[in-house]
Order: C-alpha cells, then sequence, then structure tokens
C-alpha cells in the first residue's frame, strides 16, 4: 500500500514566491537557462542550472557546478529567502490554466513503494540522464523537482482537497506565462493522519511525469543507505518530493509527429501507400485535431487529411492499441522508414501546447509532413503500468507543468 508521508518543506518566504517559482530544469536549452537567469537572478533555475552561474564554455557537469547549486540553495535557506515549516505538514498545490485547474497534494513519496512497483512507471530511463540529477540531489542534500504522480480518484482525499481551497491559499501568483499557482498548508494533526491513511489503503499510484527525476532521487536514496552502518527508519532519503494528483484532475495532450521526408516517395505513391491500413481523404486549409481514438490527422503540400485506422491495426496488446503505437507500427516505421523514433533524426516531436499551427510551420520550414494525435487517456496510461509495461517515446505531454522551488525536500 502507498505510503506518502507529510515533510517539513523549504519553501519561499512571503513574496518571493513568484519569482522564485520555475519551470522544470529540462524544458530550456543551455543558452535558454543562462538568458532567463541573467533576466531573472531569483529565479529557482539559477540552482536547478547552475553552470548558468558560469562561462558559457565551463563544463556543466564539473563538480564545482554541482557544488554551486548546493552553495546557493544553502546560502538562500541561511538568510531566509526560504523557510521551513515546524511541523510535517501536506501542502495542495492548484494550477489554473485556461480557466481549467488541477489541484494535487504535495508530499514525500516512498522509495521503498518504487522499487515493489506500488509508484508504477510506464517509461524507460537513460543512464546519462539520471547521472545529473543525482549529482545535483546528492551535492545539494535536497530534492528541488517534484515527481509528478497521479492515483485513481479517491472521494475521501477529494472531500479534503475541496474543504481546504475555499480557505486563503498562502501562496498565489500568476507566473509569466499566464498560469495561476495558488498552494495552501495542511498541518492540522488529525487531517495529516487522515490523508496518510486514506493513501495508505490505494494500491497503487503512478508516475506521470518525471521518470528520471524519480530514478534519480531513489538513486541516491539507495546510496545513503549503502553507506550509512546504521541505517534508521524513515530517513529523509528514503522519501522523495512529490504532487500527486487525483486521475480526473489531470489533462494529457497529444503529442505530434513531423517528419522530414517521405522516404523516397512521391506525394501520389505515399498516399497509395497508406492504404493498406488508413482510411484518408482530403480535409482542407482548415486544421484537423483528431476528436477519436483512431484518427489522425497529417499535414502535406499545404493541405490537411483525416486519418482513421483500418480494423487490421487494432490489437488487444495495451501497448500496440495506443495511438502512437498505430501509427509508428503501421506509418511511420513501414512506409516512412522510421524504425526508432529515439534516435532518427528525420522524426521530431511537437507538443500539444504548441497547437497545430506549429506543425504547419514546421511543414512550411525544414520537415515535410507532419501528423496530429489523439491524446493518449490517464486510463491508458494505468493499463499500460499495471501490466508492467513501456510506452512508446513521447507517448503523453503534461500541462502545465509544475514549477520547481516551491517546495524543497532536506535530505538532512
Amino acid at each position: 500500500m502507498a505510503d506518502i508521508k507529510p515533510f517539513r518543506a523549504y519553501r519561499p518566504k512571503k513574496g518571493m514566491e513568484s519569482k522564485i517559482a520555475a519551470l522544470p530544469y529540462d524544458v530550456y536549452s543551455r543558452e535558454e537557462a543562462a538568458r532567463f537567469v541573467r533576466g531573472n537572478p531569483d529565479s529557482f533555475l539559477a540552482i536547478d542550472r547552475a553552470e548558468t552561474q558560469f562561462e558559457p564554455e565551463a563544463d556543466m557537469y564539473a563538480p564545482e557546478v554541482y557544488a554551486k547549486a548546493s552553495g546557493l540553495l544553502w546560502t538562500a535557506i541561511g538568510n531566509g529567502t526560504f523557510v521551513q515549516d515546524e511541523e510535517p505538514c501536506y501542502y495542495l498545490y492548484r494550477q489554473i490554466m485556461e480557466g481549467r485547474s488541477q489541484t494535487g497534494i504535495v508530499a514525500c513519496a516512498s522509495i521503498k513503494d518504487y522499487q515493489d512497483n506500488i509508484i508504477k512507471k510506464h517509461e524507460n530511463t537513460r543512464a546519462d540522464k539520471e547521472e545529473d540529477r543525482i549529482r545535483h540531489v546528492d551535492a545539494c542534500d535536497a530534492q528541488t523537482g517534484p515527481i509528478f504522480l497521479v492515483y485513481e480518484s479517491c472521494q475521501r482525499l477529494n472531500d479534503i482537497i475541496n474543504s481546504y481551497v475555499k480557505k486563503d491559499p498562502i501562496y498565489n501568483f500568476v507566473s509569466e506565462d499566464g498560469i495561476i499557482h495558488q498552494v495552501w498548508q495542511i498541518r492540522e494533526p488529525a487531517v495529516v493522519r487522515e490523508i496518510r491513511d486514506t493513501f495508505s489503503k490505494l494500491p497503487s499510484v503512478y508516475i506521470a511525469d518525471g521518470h528520471h527525476r524519480c530514478a534519480s532521487a531513489v538513486k541516491v536514496g539507495m546510496k545513503r543507505r549503502s553507506e550509512n552502518p546504521n541505517p534508521g527508519k524513515n530517513m529523509e532519503y528514503d522519501y522523495f518530493l512529490s504532487v500527486l494528483f487525483p486521475e480526473e484532475e489531470l489533462r494529457i495532450m497529444d503529442y505530434n509527429r513531423v517528419v522530414r521526408d517521405l522516404n523516397g516517395y512521391t506525394k501520389v505513391e505515399f498516399l497509395k501507400c497508406l492504404e493498406e491500413h488508413f482510411i484518408w481523404k482530403i480535409w482542407g486549409e482548415d486544421s484537423y485535431q483528431p476528436t477519436a481514438k483512431g484518427c489522425f490527422g497529417m499535414y502535406l503540400d499545404h493541405e490537411w487529411y483525416e486519418l482513421k485506422a483500418k480494423d487490421n491495426t487494432y490489437s488487444e496488446d495495451v501497448v500496440k492499441a495506443l495511438d502512437v503505437s498505430i501509427l509508428q507500427d503501421f506509418l511511420l516505421e513501414p512506409v516512412l522508414g522510421i524504425a526508432d523514433p529515439k534516435t532518427d533524426k528525420r522524426i521530431d516531436f511537437v507538443g500539444g501546447v504548441r497547437g497545430l499551427g506549429e506543425l504547419e510551420m514546421r511543414v512550411h520550414t525544414d520537415m515535410k509532413v507532419a501528423f496530429s494525435l489523439y491524446p493518449t487517456s490517464i486510463r491508458e496510461l494505468f493499463a499500460v503500468a499495471d501490466a508492467g509495461m513501456l510506452m512508446p517515446p513521447k507517448s503523453t505531454w503534461f500541462e502545465p507543468k509544475l514549477r520547481s522551488g516551491l517546495f524543497i525536500h532536506s535530505l538532512r
């Protein structure tokens, strides 16, 4: 059963929250991160991406970069920029984007639950991406970027959340991208106990986003435990910082594809090849956003097409039944020759938050054809994770992104 515990967060002192809160470290290129921190020196990105404090040619993975991150963090804690709550608390974190809200419970999840598959995954991780965050967490002695978890709908937790969000939040600000961020603190002992007890009755929780940050936090905890000759129970390094959302609160957006060429086919030949597995028709100049599973939009030569997968594409396998798999298995690989979308330079991926206009722009500039997809559902994510299987790369796009710097989990 899920062990989701309260903790004593370090968090921005009142008035600093809007300056500190930052998008996740990995949404920026090195140049973008440096430019953003120059204009926003209080941003937590300066700690998450401490190479911004060095010359552009410096090795961003050098030991002194991680030491700098630690120094910046603990200096800010020491001078009161961050304050720590006196007792373990849960927190509620609400984001409102374009009138739609999602509210999660900020807490610490158990490394043991991750190892025992109570916290379920749906993506592989890469060792090189893990290594950077392992070194960052280890050097900072703290987890600074929350893992995005999701749980099946639970009425009792919904009731608690709904009762608290009627109160005044401790933080309430609008970030530069127009998203509203609100935070409430839950510190009443009886409510804290009830939340932990309620989570303990849930058989599973699921990683929605942040597989690499999660794997890194787990490996730091395992390292700390192996180095401690007399490890106690429930040490801080046995848990990792998380925000847990009920399934009905989350919105998965489409994750679309653009391809550089038609693999040597003419347009007529390419459309003919599609007919084995898809029914297609010209849609026209108006963009085509799929409204059901098995439907795809395609933009080619200034026209949109509607593609509908034929019955011969469907499978009872929970991974092969995903729309991203149907497109890959019956079009991208056999027709366009993209066998491995993780490594093939001819394909790129465009998150749905950018809109279909981005697909048109890419085709007009550096690509030949674009495909819009129907979003993967939360239930499909659950089914894949429950089966112990993995989704294809770039299957889900979650928006809005959780901000870093609002909650810090110290391992000390």
